[in-house]
């Protein structure tokens, strides 16, 4: 049964936990330096597609690797900024809204399922990369697009669920993973009502009309694949040799070299919940999971698995569940996480990888 108290639970916790990373990461510094701060790494590719289109910044190099940013989050910023001059600040307001209306949705889904909302919200909250949730990413748009869906899905009302999953899949790629999780979920549903099954297609229409639109401009149907290889080196590799190559990064001496210990984390962490989902024969949530690890980890090497593991809304629930019925589960998880996500938002904010 989903209270009201769940929603009240989750709100309190994002927006509290964001005031208190606001005090602890503005002190120090002038608003224009703080925002700057924050237009790091993939921030400020949003921005530029925002500003620019995919073509990117006129006089400059063409950047190869901008079809890979599908464009739901930058459409938004576009809108965003007819009312917040500054681009940096309209991604961390859209972020900040988003991510609201992600966390209260996981923990409606988690009271779904049986467990305490508020810990699966604070459960990932406390998560390494939760740093993500609050820059100009598109994690938490994707998280109030997909997990809304997830919900609606789950309790039967699949055309909310079909059309909410086709907003994530203009946000992520792994818009696609989850619409095919949704057909593995409705599939598996004894009461899915056959007739709305066509309607199972809307999640991927996005990512079809994404590939025209490049195809349009390039001649390329997976130019956003393409973008992917050409930017970061994310050619298809066998998992052990991918496993191999990140290894031996990860025994360097460099700030990268600690980026791939935190990789090589994060795919064991990946591992050992993609075994718990099959242990629990949970098949539609392993689907969504699963995909994306499989496409992580046949990488030419690791890259961004701990920041994957943010959208792994099954992990939160799975958590939530446990500390419903063994809360020092979750104090012990706060105590080990928690620290480690204020560093990795230390890292991010000095322009260290971080994920």
């Amino acid at each position: 049964m989903i209270t009201r108290s769940a929603s009240r639970d989750a709100l309190l916790l994002w927006f509290g936990s964001r005031a208190g990373l606001l005090i602890a990461t503005l002190l120090g510094v002038t608003l224009g330096e703080y925002l700057d701060k924050w237009r790091k790494w993939d921030a400020g590719l949003f921005i530029t597609i925002a500003q620019y289109g995919y073509d990117g910044e006129p006089g400059r190099p063409p950047d190869a690797g901008l079809p890979a940013f599908f464009p739901g989050l930058p459409a938004v910023l576009r809108l965003v900024h007819f009312v917040v001059p500054d681009w940096a600040a309209a991604g961390l307001l859209v972020s900040l809204a988003a991510g609201a209306v992600a966390m209260v949705a996981l923990a409606r889904l988690a009271e779904f399922e049986g467990a305490n909302g508020w810990m699966a919200v604070l459960a990932l909250l406390a998560f390494p990369m939760a740093v993500f949730l609050v820059a100009g990413y598109s994690e938490a748009l994707f998280l109030a697009f997909a997990i809304p869906a997830w919900l609606a899905a789950r309790q039967g009302h699949w055309a909310q669920a079909v059309f909410l999953a086709a907003g994530a899949s203009c946000v992520r790629v792994t818009g696609l993973f989850l619409a095919v999780a949704l057909v593995v979920e409705f599939v598996v549903s004894r009461d899915s009502p056959a007739p709305l099954a066509g309607w199972l297609v809307v999640p991927f229409l996005p990512l079809v009309a994404y590939s025209y639109y490049h195809y349009s401009r390039s001649g390329d149907w997976l130019a956003w694949k393409h973008a992917q290889e050409a930017g970061w080196g994310r050619e298809f590799e066998w998992p052990w040799e991918a496993w191999k190559t990140t290894w031996h990064s990860a025994m360097g001496t460099d700030d990268f070299a600690v980026a791939f210990r935190m990789e090589i984390a994060g795919a064991v962490v990946a591992v050992a919940v993609l075994v718990w989902l099959l242990l629990l024969r949970r098949w539609s949530e392993l689907t969504y999971t699963g995909a994306q690890a499989a496409a992580l980890m046949t990488s030419a090497y690791y890259l961004s698995i701990p920041r994957s593991l943010v959208l792994w809304f099954p992990l939160w629930v799975l958590v939530a569940k446990v500390a419903t019925r063994k809360a020092w589960v979750l104090v012990l998880y706060g105590l080990i996480s928690g620290p480690l996500m204020l560093v990795n938002t230390a890292r991010f904010l000095s322009g260290a990888w971080a994920g």
